[in-house]
């Protein structure tokens, strides 16, 4: 009879400590709409983009003939509800066009930075991780949740 106490209240603690860290697991993942970026981090991710992005996706972000707009409504539909380590990817492994790859990990950070300002995403305290993994705890969100 006693064991069979032992394994009820194991098996409650064991879905307790479930429930808590799916709960915990959820808290921890962020909007763009949370201040994941530093002001400070998109002025240094300005002059990256002009000189590496800007000859395929125009200096207003909207975009070229054979490159994707990376504001606006395109952007946000192609993006939205994905997270930020997606993105970061993208980029890490496919841009700039000539030079796939050849951009430090603080590089792309700091022109999501940028693009993020662009899009009017609010910048916060802290900069934008430059690591795929934490950046995947990180939603795009073409509208602020309420």
């Amino acid at each position: 009879m006693k064991k069979h106490y032992a394994i009820a209240f194991m098996t409650a603690g064991l879905l307790v400590a479930g429930l808590l860290a799916v709960e915990l697991g959820a808290q921890t993942t962020k909007s763009v709409w949370d201040g994941v970026y530093t002001t400070d981090q998109a002025k240094r991710g300005q002059p990256i983009y002009i000189e590496k992005c800007a000859s395929c996706h125009s200096s207003d972000l909207s975009g070229g003939e054979s490159a994707p707009p990376l504001t606006g409504g395109q952007f946000m539909s192609n993006w939205d509800g994905l997270p930020v380590g997606d993105l970061f990817k993208r980029m890490r492994d496919s841009m700039p066009q000539n030079a796939p790859g050849s951009l430090s990990g603080q590089a792309n950070a700091d022109l999501l930075a940028f693009m993020f300002q662009v899009n009017g995403f609010p910048a916060g305290k802290t900069e934008l991780d430059r690591q795929p993994e934490a950046l995947a705890a990180i939603v795009i969100e073409s509208q602020k949740k309420k």
